[in-house]
């Protein structure tokens, strides 16, 4: 007996110890997203702001379904436009399930194509003249907008992810009624791993602007360049990214991941595509760095 009163708590002691480990590493199982956005900026001259509102950002759990991140704050209204050239702003920090993950997708507040008039729109447009337009949304989009990119939550660690939502695809104007219509286009970029591209855009042609279309290597060809065939379709679709050339000649593509790519250059008369005026080829880029890539219109 007493044998058996003195084992009694080294057999539980085990347990005990076992379940309090197996609490401790479900505890640790997870990490935390600190979640921004960003933009590449429009192409056209008369929007002043492109303001898209949050109302949640959702991600797949381990069972494939699709959770909302507990802690957003929300709504949340942001004008894309103030955050180009590497700009981006917080959405928040949250914490969840350490793993890989290759989609988010945001909630966003616009109304569904075919309402006739709003009264507060949560997404909207601001023109140069002051006059607003609501942004609609194509029937059955509530269920969210997804992003696309792949980022690994860290066991007790912290991964920063920007969301780059691409103005110019995402904003096009309905061929008919007018209206703008909101067709989010958004990539997900971990902040570390990423690099960008800037430099100085020479002997542009007087009287217009250039824009510079970022793509991967060789995967640039002459039909981006074409009228879309499709309505709400926009031209230079497959490009990652780009930027407007400023009024000092510079411009810049933040947010890119490591590799090699091709820069296209363009011509744009009265805020209108002209010409494609060259490509630069095999521009490298590196994580954290930014590469210096100068470009001479005569040359190309």
């Amino acid at each position: 007996m007493r044998k058996l009163l003195f084992l009694t708590p080294l057999l539980i002691l085990p347990l005990i110890f076992g379940a309090c480990s197996e609490n401790d590493n479900n505890a640790t199982e997870k990490g935390q997203i600190k979640l921004s956005i960003t933009d590449a900026p429009l192409d056209a001259d008369n929007i002043s702001e492109v303001n898209i509102s949050v109302t949640g950002v959702q991600y797949q759990n381990e069972d494939g379904e699709w959770a909302t991140f507990e802690g957003f704050e929300g709504p949340q209204t942001h004008d894309l436009l103030d955050l180009t050239r590497g700009e981006s702003e917080l959405l928040g920090s949250f914490e969840i399930e350490a793993g890989t993950y290759t989609q988010l997708r945001f909630m966003l507040d616009a109304v569904e194509r075919g309402e006739s008039s709003v009264s507060n729109p949560g997404c909207y447009l601001v023109f140069e003249d002051e006059s607003e337009q609501p942004l609609f949304v194509p029937s059955g989009s509530q269920t969210g907008y997804k992003a696309n990119g792949e980022f690994t939550v860290p066991m007790n660690g912290v991964v920063s992810v920007t969301a780059d939502f691409d103005a110019r695809k995402s904003v096009v104007k309905a061929g008919n009624s007018g209206k703008y219509i909101l067709k989010p286009t958004i990539r997900l970029i971990v902040e570390d791993q990423a690099g960008s591209i800037a430099g100085m855009v020479s002997n542009v042609p007087e009287g217009s602007e250039a824009m510079v279309y970022i793509y991967e290597n060789n995967t640039y060809s002459e039909e981006e360049e074409a009228e879309p065939v499709e309505e709400e379709a926009v031209r230079f679709a497959n490009a990652i990214s780009s930027d407007m050339v400023d009024e000092t000649g510079m411009y810049k593509l933040a947010f890119l991941a490591p590799g090699t790519y091709d820069l296209v250059v363009v011509e744009n008369i009265d805020g209108e595509f002209s010409q494609v005026l060259g490509i630069v080829e095999d521009v490298e880029v590196e994580s954290i760095n930014e590469t210096t890539s100068d470009i001479n219109i005569e040359e190309l």
